[in-house]
């Protein structure tokens, strides 16, 4: 009977704080992504950011693990949990600025105990695929990859191999999209892998859908690579300029 009493006496405490993180994420002019959010940093950086009710995140270094949780009345129950920190994830965005069939602002998550973060803002860098596209050995264009971006795909080796070989061939981050096309809503916690190596530069995870757009609308005009702004602070942009891909939802 006590246990009961404090778990609703819980509740009842953070229940107005959910709803100020509801007030404040609408301020921000982002939408619903199965839930709330409430922006604790500027997402220009690694700023944590505290999610209620989020889509499944995964957590291994390559396998599928996760559970959904996007029901509202869910995100009420568990808002105690995510709110004493518990939960806590962090959300990066960066806009794809040409090919201008696919200039849409994306969300990332970068990995949780290997990486670096980023320390300036790129306005114009190139988001190059990498070729082979798992990156677990030598890239075949890695020349243009240095001092860029490269586009990988999951499979074939851990996170962190992948990682490593786009620091080796000079990028400056790396972006790690689900092998999985059809994922618009599940994004994998990226963690070490049991070989106690380290890397240094960003490593962000990104769903498999905007991956494979990203790399669709390249084949389709014969580019190379995009040209993507990273990261960006979706607070300092106004609602209407803020452009989602329309095949994920928000």
């Amino acid at each position: 009977m006590v246990a009961g009493a404090a778990g609703w006496c819980c509740l009842v405490l953070w229940l107005p704080a959910c709803v100020a993180a509801h007030g404040e994420r609408q301020r921000a002019g982002l939408r619903f992504r199965a839930g709330l959010a409430v922006q604790l940093k500027p997402v220009s950086g690694r700023g944590p950011r505290v999610t209620l009710g989020t889509p499944g995140i995964r957590s291994r270094a390559g396998s599928e693990t996760g559970a959904w949780s996007g029901f509202f009345p869910w995100s009420l129950l568990t808002c105690t949990f995510y709110l004493s920190g518990l939960r806590i994830h962090d959300y990066l965005y960066f806009q794809v600025l040409s090919p201008g069939d696919i200039r849409y602002i994306f969300t990332a998550t970068p990995a949780k105990d290997f990486g670096g973060i980023f320390h300036t803002r790129y306005e114009q860098i190139h988001l190059v695929p990498a070729e082979p596209s798992e990156a677990c050995g030598e890239l075949s264009n890695g020349f243009f990859i240095q001092d860029q971006i490269a586009l990988v795909e999951r499979g074939g080796c851990s996170f962190l191999s992948k990682t490593r070989v786009v620091q080796e061939h000079g990028g400056r981050a790396v972006i790690i999209s689900d092998n999985a096309v059809d994922n618009d809503s599940f994004y994998v916690e990226m963690i070490q892998d049991s070989t106690q190596r380290t890397a240094d530069i960003p490593a962000l995870f990104l769903l498999g859908r905007d991956g494979y757009m990203i790399r669709r609308s390249l084949e389709q005009h014969g580019l190379p690579w995009a040209i993507i702004s990273i990261p960006v602070n979706v607070t300092s942009i106004p609602t209407f300029e803020l452009l989602q891909p329309p095949w994920t939802f928000w």
